[in-house]
């Protein structure tokens, strides 16, 4: 049979399941009240939770090492293979400027906030780096507009 799901006057949310022989009531953690708990517990208190967590769900919380050389046993397999983190800074370099110069300078000037002679001096010392540790979409939308431009362009 469902439980069903009552709220409390603390806002608690109260799980209610009649069997043949008895009302069983069970009071569930929010997530703040969760954290709150957590935070009052000791170092040898969370391993415990950890460790009770992992058996519980069947779970690892040991953290992935993206690129590590592996600890294990020689001739032993990996239990799992590393996942690799997607990047999540970016940087535009100008490979070469094309047959536009003046367009090209006109956007680099657009895309940062270089004056003229700045942005003249970086796109006739190409290849060089128009800006770096941005996001993805900026960096796109950087490239796209350089390349619209006539200028040579690359994400790293």
């Amino acid at each position: 049979m469902a439980p069903e799901e009552t709220k409390t006057e603390e806002g608690k949310v109260k799980k209610t399941r009649k069997s043949k022989k008895a009302e069983v009531e069970t009071e569930v953690m929010g997530k703040e009240e969760i954290v709150s708990a957590i935070k009052g517990m000791t170092v040898m208190d969370l391993a415990d939770l950890v460790k009770t967590l992992q058996d519980e769900f069947g779970v690892t919380a040991a953290p992935v090492a993206v690129g590590a050389v592996s600890t294990a046993a020689p001739g032993s397999q990996p239990a799992e293979v590393a996942v690799e983190e997607e990047k999540t800074e970016f940087a535009v370099v100008l490979k070469s400027i094309g047959e536009k110069k003046i367009e090209v300078i006109k956007a680099v000037r657009e895309v940062t906030d270089l004056g003229l002679k700045q942005a003249k001096d970086l796109v006739e010392a190409a290849p060089q780096v128009v800006k770096e540790s941005i996001s993805k979409e900026e960096a796109n939308t950087m490239r796209q507009k350089l390349e619209a431009a006539g200028a040579v362009v690359e994400t790293k």
